[in-house]
């Protein structure tokens, strides 16, 4: 859980997170078990679901980059080997060379 806090939910969602339950239960007492609970929790159950989503959203940001980061890292290997090639190419003699670009 501790990575969980690091890795994803930031001090300020953690503050949300408690100021949110603190109001929900305040409003338990102040109310009571009376028909405004359901407004209450509907409240609180909207702020649940925006965390849940915050949380969601930074583990796709996250599977995202890391997809981005082997496409990158894949294109720098593709663009190695290709210098190579082209290197052996012109240190033989005789291959044959040509002017067009492999853009």
């Amino acid at each position: 859980m501790l990575d969980l806090k690091n890795k994803h939910l930031g001090p300020g969602t953690i503050w949300v997170i408690l100021i949110t339950l603190g109001l929900f239960v305040s409003a338990l007492f102040v109310k009571g078990f009376t028909h405004d609970l359901l407004l209450e929790a509907a409240v609180f159950l909207v702020s649940v679901k925006l965390i849940i989503l915050t949380y969601r959203n930074s583990q796709g940001v996250e599977a995202i980059q890391y997809k981005l980061d082997k496409i990158l890292s894949e294109e720098k290997h593709l663009e190695k080997v290709l210098n190579s090639i082209r290197k052996n190419q012109v240190a033989e003699p005789g291959s044959q060379q040509t002017k067009e670009p492999l853009d």
